[in-house]
Order: structure tokens, then C-alpha cells, then sequence
């Protein structure tokens, strides 16, 4: 197995902000993918978006800064569901798009969610921690399955023509929320290059009390994965609110088990890229080096 960098927030003195510094700061971006690499990651985790904002030119340049740096990118993150009218085309363009972007930045993963936008924003259910999550499977019809496997199946044939894996997302206010559904979608959608990404932390916050122990969740996606989500989170449950909130913390620290979930990787005869899915808060660096350092930890422990 191997370590990549799923950052989450890009902060570094002086650009305040963003994904990534855009291609007009390349001088600041290629520090910043030399400061990751020092960190120790093995490979970085990209968004599909930076094929809107750098022109071809651009990509090519960060493509050579990667090469030369000896950090690949690991996967590419993009696309979403394809079962609600309101969004199903847009996503599926942006699905394509990922694919293509992917094989152009020398990514072999595609990692993508099927997620919806709330139908209430702002209401219940439209963030974590409700008793509800709008857009979940709990809620979903059959065709709704259905339609987001066809979909999925065409890319993924798409994707095979590219050399390109896809891994679905577990992840809330989507139909894919929980290991059930998300091996029930892999099942409809049948083909050798797709597999699930078990973010045990999206399966943890998605309701008020989690759907399924972490533990029984990765057992069961473990053997169907193709690419890891690992971020750790403390749950701070108000059960007079009916609510519960999540604090973001680095991996060794919240109340996922991830020597268990590592080692349930490593029994399923993983070999692809875990990925630390970095702080949103602070000096993300330095909190994620903790992470990347204890997923080190026990990758040495396994062999």
C-alpha cells in the first residue's frame, strides 16, 4: 500500500485560499507540491476542476512539476449522481471530463460520488449529524439504483479505453451512504474497473448515530476497494437536539479504529494508494504529517 495526499485545504503563505494556486501562482504551487512530497506522501490527490482552470499548457507544466518531483498523482476526484434530473447531466459531462483529465495528469483512478444536492438546503438532513440525510439511500427508489448504474457502467467503459479504475465514494447525501449500498451499486454496475472507496468518515457522520459500525463497514467494502478516504473524527452526540457534531481530527486521534481498518485492507489484498484527506482548519501540514506518519506506523506493523 501506499500514502497519498487527499489535502483539503491548500493555505500556504502567502495564497490564502482554494483548492490549489491557480496556474498564475505555478512558483507557489510547485513549493507546495515540494513541501508534500518532503512531508513523505507517496503521490497527491487532485480535483477534476483544475482541467477548468488550467489551460492545456498549464496541465502539461503540472504534470512535469509531478515527474519531477517523484509525487504522482495518485487519483483524480470528480463526477456525481446521475439519477436526479436536476443535476444528472451535469454530472455525467463532469464524470467524462474527470476521465479524460485523469489520463492526462497520469492519474490510473478516478475517484467519484454519487451525491445530490439537499432538495432542502439549510433544512434537516442537509448537512451530517440529523436523524435524516436527504438524498441518502435510505430514501432512494430502485430505479434510482438503477439509473446511476447505467450511467456508471458507460463511463466505466469509457475509463477501460483510458486505462482508467474507478473507485465509488461512500459518502453522505447519497445513495451509495453505507457499505450495503454501495456494494448493491457496484453489483448493478458489473464491471472489472469499478470498485468502492470506504470512507469510514463519511459513513460515521452521515446520520445522528451511524448506520453501521466503521468496523463492519470496511469488512465488508474492503474486498470490492480501489482507492481510501482516511480522515478521523470525534463525535459529540446532543441527543436533546437529535443531532450530532463531528470534529475533524488528525488519523491517530478520533474514534475510528484505523489499525483495525488498515489492517482489514491489508487482509483483503489491498495494494493501491490509501490517502490522508487533510484538516480544513490550521496548519493542515503539520496535522496531516501526524496522520501520514501513523498510517506509516502501522503499514511497518502489517509487513
Amino acid at each position: 500500500m501506499k500514502v497519498c495526499y487527499a489535502y483539503r485545504r491548500s493555505v500556504f503563505y502567502p495564497y490564502q485560499g482554494g483548492e490549489f494556486p491557480p496556474a498564475s501562482e505555478a512558483a507557489l504551487g510547485r513549493a507546495y507540491l515540494a513541501k508534500v512530497k518532503a512531508t513523505g506522501f507517496d503521490g497527491i490527490e487532485l480535483p477534476a476542476a483544475l482541467a477548468e482552470s488550467y489551460t492545456t499548457a498549464q496541465r502539461e507544466d503540472l504534470r512535469r512539476v509531478l515527474r519531477a518531483l517523484d509525487l504522482p498523482c495518485a487519483a483524480v476526484r470528480g463526477g456525481g449522481g446521475l439519477h436526479d434530473p436536476r443535476v444528472a447531466a451535469a454530472n455525467r459531462e463532469r464524470l467524462e471530463n474527470a476521465v479524460r483529465f485523469a489520463a492526462e495528469i497520469g492519474a490510473d483512478v478516478l475517484n467519484a460520488t454519487v451525491t445530490t444536492p439537499p432538495r432542502d438546503p439549510g433544512g434537516p438532513g442537509s448537512f451530517v449529524g440529523d436523524p435524516i440525510s436527504q438524498g441518502s439511500s435510505r430514501l432512494a427508489s430502485t430505479s434510482d439504483f438503477e439509473r446511476t448504474a447505467d450511467g456508471f457502467r458507460e463511463v466505466a467503459d469509457l475509463a477501460a479505453d483510458e486505462g482508467i479504475r474507478i473507485s465509488i465514494e461512500v459518502h453522505q447525501h447519497s445513495i451509495a451512504d453505507c457499505s450495503w449500498a454501495a456494494l448493491h451499486i457496484l453489483d448493478l454496475i458489473d464491471r472489472p474497473n469499478v470498485g468502492a472507496n470506504p470512507d469510514l468518515g463519511n459513513v460515521y457522520w452521515t446520520y445522528e448515530t451511524p448506520e453501521e459500525t466503521t468496523e463492519a463497514a470496511i469488512v465488508a467494502l474492503a474486498p470490492r476497494a480501489m482507492y481510501m478516504h482516511c480522515k478521523n473524527l470525534v463525535r459529540v452526540h446532543i441527543p436533546e437536539l437529535r443531532h450530532s457534531i463531528f470534529l475533524r481530527v488528525p488519523l491517530p486521534d478520533g474514534d475510528i479504529d484505523y489499525r483495525f481498518a488498515i489492517t482489514a485492507m491489508h487482509e483483503a489484498g489491498f495494494d493501491g494508494y490509501l490517502a490522508v484527506e487533510g484538516a480544513r482548519d490550521g496548519d493542515q501540514l503539520t496535522s496531516d504529517a501526524r496522520s501520514l506518519n501513523y498510517v506509516r506506523e502501522l503499514l511497518a506493523e502489517l509487513g
